[in-house]
């Protein structure tokens, strides 16, 4: 008998699926409308700093739109089996590219600018795209140098400095008091871009940056600050051409800053890849993310023949992408479309290139501080209660404002080193990169101590090489009595840092057997008990620090959480612990608690665990604090009310 054969079709998945062409080309086009204003404000960065005029800035825009459209088009279709992710991404100029771009241009031409700081540029971003396609497969072994820490560093770095190119837009290059108007329209437009996020929530509020544009240049349009007198000028039809203004020349120390920016922007992409695979239910894999990553070194290649710049994942477009629901990679070939023939119309270029300066300013502001807000929120996956980190995000911070703040400082250094030197952005990030060498990957480093005895630091080496009693007195105050946890992490040894000690300190309580997690549970004062109770009882049952939303209770508070606690331990079998942060307020508690109640219970024995590690980490920074009584010292000037 004949086997049979399945005549049943193969299902597409949701990111290959093509939709009608109506629906296509509308969603593709929102896609454009959200992807706008971040790329059209980077050739405008640049031609302004570098004082090109408005045919070269007209080029520029119409160049990068054109080419925003090929390199979305590689990386949402592929090349071939290893380029391209496909997935709906739409990639867009860098932002993080536009400090160095700056100061690779002004450095190649004594500070003058002009068309003749361009090859430089492109030279540099040819060869910086190239080490992206040929990296790609090799990323996740040098990673391990560029930690949250000093991608983080980097990005608030490139952050503020960027903000003095907004504030010479914002003042409308001043040399002494900016005139009023020029004021109103920066103003006005980082208004218009505040209250759009205020208010508009969804698709709209992606358009706060593109709205604050339109409406501050009509303004200006309408006051007569503002004119479109270079449309009527520009050609109707134009396409750039290869190696437009000139041939590429190749400068070691500017190739060298590039090189900086590209490997941000590696994470950045894999950050975004993983985030689209997420949204659109696809498992991403090593091979995806190098396949994006040599997208983004072929469009960026392309980039600088092609008059432009290094490409990246527009973020905004993948949180759209979130927003919409819509999971089609056809759609960002639809947006790729509509770029390609923004790139080929002159007179599109040039009403971008109308945009007064004080309006672009505003915008700009908004963008980099939002650059500078990432980083911060980068750095904070790092220990920030690890000194070395804190050093290098100091000092990294330091010499890229002092460089920002006194420009001229460059002319002392040798002329081989003044690109480093001369932008704010290149020497935070070798001196990010240098320290995070320096503390972490360069001989035995002590760092600093974890834990204190008899007034002595214990070092984490030290730790790790304790028998287990002594491993287990050590870290004694991070639990109550049951000391379990901390024997099951003394297994774990060695610890290369704090964070991994953390870390086997939280597996350790959550992964134990059912009884253990119950006595462990049934250790710690239920929130009636802790509350109710005056300084002295506080003290003997618990080692938190408190909060300072928390006074006496009255009367009626005190029925409520009674009341509260005991229904949960008639719910649960089980004492209501909470981890009690500094700006708890007794309203948070009790909501929180009655949140709890609706839970079943082995959702909510998951929860008190994560309750008993949250306060295990509180108790663990106390440690640390304690350890380093300098440091914590220093620290506490600028988080405690006396």
């Amino acid at each position: 008998m004949a086997a049979q054969t399945s005549t049943q079709p193969k299902r597409t998945h949701p990111v290959d699926q093509v939709p009608a062409p109506g629906k296509l080309a509308a969603l593709g086009l929102q896609h454009v409308l959200a992807f706008y204003a971040g790329a059209v404000i980077v050739p405008l960065l640049i031609a302004g700093s570098l004082n090109l005029d408005t045919a070269t800035t007209i080029h520029l825009i119409n160049a990068d739109l054109l080419t925003c459209g090929i390199a979305t088009i590689i990386q949402s279709v592929g090349i071939g089996k290893h380029v391209g992710v496909r997935l709906p991404i739409v990639q867009g100029v860098t932002t993080t590219a536009v400090a160095p771009i700056i100061a690779i241009g002004l450095g190649a031409t004594d500070g003058q600018g002009g068309v003749a700081s361009l090859p430089v540029i492109y030279g540099s971003i040819i060869v910086a795209g190239l080490f992206t396609f040929f990296m790609a497969p090799l990323f996740g072994r040098f990673l391990r140098y560029f930690p949250p820490v000093v991608t983080g560093t980097v990005l608030l770095v490139m952050g503020t400095s960027l903000l003095a190119v907004s504030a010479n837009d914002f003042t409308n290059y001043a040399e002494g008091a900016p005139l009023a108007r020029d004021l109103w329209y920066g103003f006005g437009t980082l208004a218009v871009i505040v209250l759009v996020q205020r208010f508009f929530r969804g698709f709209l509020g992606t358009l706060s940056v593109l709205l604050g544009l339109v409406l501050g240049t009509g303004v200006a349009l309408v006051a007569g600050d503002a004119s479109f007198a270079e449309v009527g000028e520009a050609d109707a039809f134009g396409i750039t051409t290869p190696f437009y203004f000139g041939m590429p020349q190749f400068d070691l120390v500017a190739i060298f800053s590039l090189l900086i920016v590209m490997v941000i922007t590696m994470v950045e992409t894999t950050g975004d890849v993983f985030a689209t695979g997420e949204i659109v239910k696809k498992r991403i894999r090593r091979a995806d993310v190098q396949a994006a990553l040599r997208a983004d070194g072929v469009s960026t290649v392309i980039g600088g023949v092609m008059n432009s710049f290094p490409y990246t994942c527009f973020a905004q477009n993948v949180g759209l992408v979130r927003l919409t629901g819509v999971k089609s990679r056809w759609v960002a070939v639809a947006a790729a479309g509509f770029m390609i023939v923004l790139g080929l119309l002159p007179k599109a270029g040039a009403v971008v290139a109308a945009i007064p300066a004080p309006v672009l300013g505003g915008a700009s502001l908004a963008l980099f501080a939002n650059v500078a807000w990432v980083g911060l929120q980068t750095i904070a996956k790092a220990d920030i209660n690890d000194g070395r980190n804190a050093v290098i995000v100091t000092t990294a911070l330091g010499l890229a404002m002092l460089v920002t703040f006194k420009p001229d400082i460059a002319a002392v250094f040798p002329e081989w080193s003044q690109t480093f030197v001369s932008s704010g952005m290149s020497i935070g990030s070798i001196t990010a990169i240098g320290l995070n060498l320096l503390f972490f990957h360069t001989g035995r480093s002590r760092g600093g101590d974890v834990a204190r005895t008899g007034g002595t630091g214990i070092s984490l080496d030290e730790l790790n090489a304790m028998d287990r009693d002594d491993f287990v007195a050590t870290l004694r105050p991070l639990f109550n009595n049951e000391t379990w946890p901390l024997e099951t992490t003394w297994e774990s040894r060695p610890f290369d840092n704090v964070g991994q000690l953390r870390e086997a300190i939280q597996v350790a309580v959550l992964t134990a057997d059912v009884e253990r997690r119950e006595q462990l549970i049934h250790d710690y004062p239920a929130m009636d008990e802790l509350l109710l109770a005056d300084d002295e009882g506080a003290a003997a049952i618990s080692a938190d620090r408190g909060s300072l939303g928390l006074g006496e209770l009255d009367d009626v508070q005190t029925e409520q959480i009674t009341q509260l606690a005991a229904a949960y331990r008639e719910r649960f079998g089980m004492p209501f612990v909470a981890y009690l942060d500094t700006n708890d307020t007794f309203e948070r508690v009790l909501d929180a608690g009655v949140r709890r109640l609706a839970n079943s219970e082995p959702q909510e024995h998951r929860v008190a665990l994560s309750e008993i590690v949250e306060i295990a980490g509180d108790r663990f920074d106390i440690l640390l604090a304690d350890a380093n009584p300098i440091r914590s010292a220093w620290d506490r000037k600028f988080t405690e009310v006396e």
